[in-house]
């Protein structure tokens, strides 16, 4: 289910490597898993956005928890391998590894098309009050 599931499935290692990413995960961010494997996840983080993401997942790690919970649901921008920035979703758990280490799971969906779409909304908006 996972290996096909729509949305994009990523789990990275203790260091930020990426360990799996799924058929939706390629489909959304336009590298083949073949081409990710052991990188970092900076291949989809934009940079100005790096330092703020590597300092919640060492503190995540350090605790051995996240501060977001179940029902939480993350919207960050992101990148594509074209280059184009997306705007994602995604819920994130901590996952025990076989040899006790921690590995991060994110179950990811792209809303660009929804965040644009809601954009051009506030736009117009904006445009017919002046």
């Amino acid at each position: 289910m996972a290996a096909q599931a729509p949305d994009g499935i990523v789990i990275i290692d203790g260091e930020g490597l990426i360990r799996y990413w799924n058929r939706g995960a390629e489909r959304i961010f336009g590298f083949a898993a073949a081409d990710v494997a052991g990188r970092s996840l900076d291949v989809i983080i934009p940079e100005k956005h790096r330092k703020r993401h590597w300092d919640g997942f060492e503190e995540a790690m350090d605790r051995g928890s996240t501060k977001y919970g179940a029902a939480d649901l993350l919207a960050v921008p992101a990148l594509a391998a074209d280059g184009r920035k997306l705007s994602i979703e995604f819920s994130v758990v901590l996952l025990p590894g076989p040899d006790g280490s921690t590995y991060v799971g994110a179950v990811i969906r792209d809303v660009t098309a929804r965040r644009e779409r809601e954009l051009e909304r506030m736009r117009r908006r904006a445009e017919a009050t002046v």
